[in-house]
């Protein structure tokens, strides 16, 4: 490759500076060219593809599972419903304390399987 083509072209290990469009190493906290200090990178959280949070899930089922918020929430709407009608029973909370539980102790692989798809059919 000629040295103008490869100008443009940034490695795995690096990216482009928002400010002045250089390319610097990725995990660079400054710019060398420009001197503006690059963003961090957001932390990582555990999220299936669909943007759906395990812990966001089990928290919903601890203290609005009753009301089946937390099936809303992972797409099962005709579950949530159905909390929502016989929530006065408190069966829907005590199943919801026990899908906390496994909501909580459920492997991201498992959980991204189970509810990481575009739109859930369960």
């Amino acid at each position: 490759m000629e040295l103008d083509e490869m100008k443009g072209k940034k490695a795995v290990d690096e990216k482009f500076c928002p400010d002045c469009g250089e390319i610097i190493k990725a995990r660079a906290e400054i710019c060398p060219k420009c001197g503006i200090r690059q963003m961090a990178p957001p932390p990582s959280v555990n999220m299936a593809p669909n943007g759906k949070s395990k812990v966001a899930a089990a928290l919903l089922a601890f203290f609005l599972g009753g009301f089946g918020v937390h099936k809303f929430y992972l797409g099962q709407i005709g579950q949530g419903i159905i909390y929502l009608l016989f929530f006065w029973t408190f069966i829907p909370a005590i199943i919801a304390f026990i899908e906390f539980i496994i909501l909580i102790t459920m492997s991201d692989e498992t959980f991204n399987a189970r509810f990481g798809g575009a739109s859930n059919k369960h």
